[in-house]
């Protein structure tokens, strides 16, 4: 093994308030929230299905919930300290990774997209929801380098919540671009391969 460590993946695993915890890899949520709001109103605006489209009950709880969820593991990670020099912490550094790269460019190709005009360039000509799809890849990243089947577990409700949203976006999508939205759809998986 070398230089690895042999720990295993723990269900409650000893929380610690400190600074290489798993925070350090859920920041980049707030980075990005601070570069999408940075540069005026306009990605601000349509950074969300607005308020007014029709959400049935279940996808207003289901919304709800998501968020929860996902305000849970950021607080959760401050006190979820990072398994380094074990193999669950490198594999974890890879997904993270990818997520990160993923989130990235799909934050970039919203940005670039003028106002109006449905978002299918870069990561969105490989899957039609790419934040949610890297949000959870750098939340499935954080579960493994911090070794917590609990925080794995917050991040798979978490994508399905994301399922359901990214289902009223499409609907929303398809009211405001149409037949634009419809063929981009047929073009373009909603995640990667489905």
């Amino acid at each position: 093994m070398g230089l690895l460590t042999k720990k295993k993946m723990e269900l409650i695993p000893d929380l610690q308030l400190g600074i290489w915890n798993a925070w350090i890899l859920m920041s980049v949520f707030i980075l990005q929230m601070l570069v999408i709001m940075f540069p005026g109103k306009r990605p601000r605006r349509s950074s969300h299905v607005p308020s007014s489209t029709k959400h049935n009950r279940l996808e207003r709880n289901i919304a709800a919930i998501a968020n929860i969820v996902w305000l849970s593991a950021l607080v959760y990670s401050v006190f979820l300290p990072l398994k380094s020099g074990t193999i669950w912490f490198y594999a974890g550094i890879s997904v993270f990774v990818t997520g990160l790269a993923v989130l990235i460019l799909s934050t970039i190709n919203f940005m670039r997209t003028p106002t109006g005009n449905p978002i299918t360039k870069g990561a969105y000509r490989v899957s039609r929801h790419p934040m949610y799809l890297a949000t959870f890849l750098i939340c499935l990243g954080a579960g493994f380098a911090s070794g917590s089947w609990i925080f794995i577990f917050l991040t798979v409700v978490m994508i399905l919540c994301f399922h359901i949203e990214a289902l009223v976006e499409e609907r929303y999508c398809i009211d405001k671009y149409g037949d634009a939205y419809r063929k981009y759809m047929d073009n373009t998986p909603r995640w990667i391969v489905f």
